[in-house]
């Protein structure tokens, strides 16, 4: 090669990498835009049910159940969905459907003709375009990131979003307190609409198989379902992403209701106890990369997944007063582990699965794990009816200790590094 031809192939590189970080930015912006109004949804939507509706713990826990049951009734279509359809295309979709289902509560509330059943039915809608949209993100992310990049681009990806659960429910809470709920879900609104149309700005991903489009839809289901059951590091990593997942959606719907009525925390209280999980999440993504160096991946899950669910221990030990703060030590331990395991466990996904896989390897796992989200939020509604809110916190707090359980009886405790 001649000094022109490697001067012109430098240019070039350096032009792509221009090119590719300016589509990670665009990606990122959007992602962050749109956390933001969800950590303020997180926050509102329960809320609005309990000041607003005078929903009880087990209403209150319909909400989360609704929303997250949408990955167990389209969990493994979604990753079919996201191959066949465009990409760009049915992202920005899922960000204005959700726009649209967030808009019509305070619309709903102006008109005085707001319901529970409303709110379950948005809820449920909500999780329906996020099942798609998240798979779909997944999916994103290695279409304009090199693999060298994955680990730490995911790292500010999840450290962006621990920021937007550390402001957004902060920010939530003090909406709801001093301009109401239904405001503060208009916000989300607009965020999704950000995210369309900065994720519409992005380049076109190129499609990876084309002849699987003339694959019916159960083959292509078994093909990723058969490479996580099969994989020996994937594997056992569902297992404890699941059984953690079932923990937070207990944490989601029982929390609000332990604050407002057992601890009688006001509304923007509320918010900024529950957004120190951010602080946490925050810790854990900027500390991953360097746990991974030195200890390797592995030992860094086994490690930060038994500490946190050490931790959470605090949180039914809180009460009023100074007693807040070890609710919100405990939050904070438990985020951590749960931003390390996420941030891990999908870059390893994402590194090891073929690209034609990956949309169904990351809707499989998505189904399985995400899955169990309603059925911990039903269990900490109807545990809260039985044991009162502090009980069924313990309870949850002691069920927290199997996802570590999972990690340490698997493979995973023998190894360094994931790969």
């Amino acid at each position: 090669m001649t000094a022109d031809q490697n001067i012109a192939a430098s240019d070039e590189t350096g032009i792509d990498r221009r090119r590719s970080a300016s589509a990670f930015w665009r990606y990122w912006t959007g992602s962050t835009v749109s956390g933001v109004g969800d950590a303020i949804t997180t926050v509102a939507l329960p809320l609005m049910a309990v000041s607003v509706l005078g929903a009880s713990s087990l209403e209150v826990s319909f909400l989360t159940a609704a929303q997250y049951a949408a990955w167990i009734a389209i969990g493994l279509p979604a990753g079919v969905i996201v191959q066949r359809l465009p990409l760009r295309g049915t992202q920005v979709a899922m960000d204005l459907i959700r726009a649209a289902a967030v808009l019509s509560v305070p619309v709903a509330y102006a008109l005085d003709v707001l319901h529970l059943a409303h709110l379950v039915l948005v809820a449920l809608v909500l999780g329906l375009a996020t099942v798609v949209f998240d798979v779909g993100n997944s999916s994103f992310l290695p279409s304009i990131v090199s693999k060298d990049e994955l680990t730490a681009r995911n790292s500010l990806t999840s450290a962006s979003a621990s920021a937007t659960q550390l402001g957004g429910p902060s920010l939530g809470g003090v909406l709801v307190q001093f301009c109401g709920a239904a405001f503060s879900l208009v916000l989300d609104a607009v965020s999704y609409v950000i995210s369309a149309v900065l994720l519409r700005s992005l380049p076109r991903p190129e499609r990876t198989r084309p002849e699987a489009e003339r694959q019916s839809t159960v083959q292509l289901i078994k093909e990723g379902w058969r490479f996580v059951v099969h994989h020996p590091v994937i594997r056992p990593c569902v297992a404890a992403a699941t059984l953690t997942n079932f923990i937070c959606g207990a944490f989601m719907a029982l929390l609000p209701v332990f604050l407002v009525r057992t601890l009688d925390a006001p509304a923007g209280l509320v918010g900024v106890l529950i957004a120190t999980e951010g602080i946490g999440s925050l810790i854990g993504a900027a500390l991953t990369p360097k746990l991974v160096q030195r200890i390797g991946g592995a030992r860094t899950i086994l490690c930060t997944s038994l500490l946190g669910s050490t931790a959470a221990l605090l949180m039914p030990l809180s009460d009023s007063g100074w007693g807040y703060l070890l609710f919100g030590l405990g939050n904070i331990g438990f985020g951590c582990g749960v931003v390390v395991l996420s941030i891990l466990t999908r870059t390893h996904r994402q590194t090891v699965t073929p690209p034609e896989l990956l949309p169904r390897v990351m809707a499989t796992v998505r189904f399985v794990s995400w899955g169990a989200v309603p059925f911990g939020a039903l269990t900490a509604g109807a545990s809260a009816g039985l044991l009162g809110n502090r009980g069924a916190l313990w309870l949850i707090c002691a069920l927290a200790f199997l996802a570590p359980a999972a990690l340490w009886t698997s493979p995973l405790r023998r190894m360094r590094d994931l790969t």
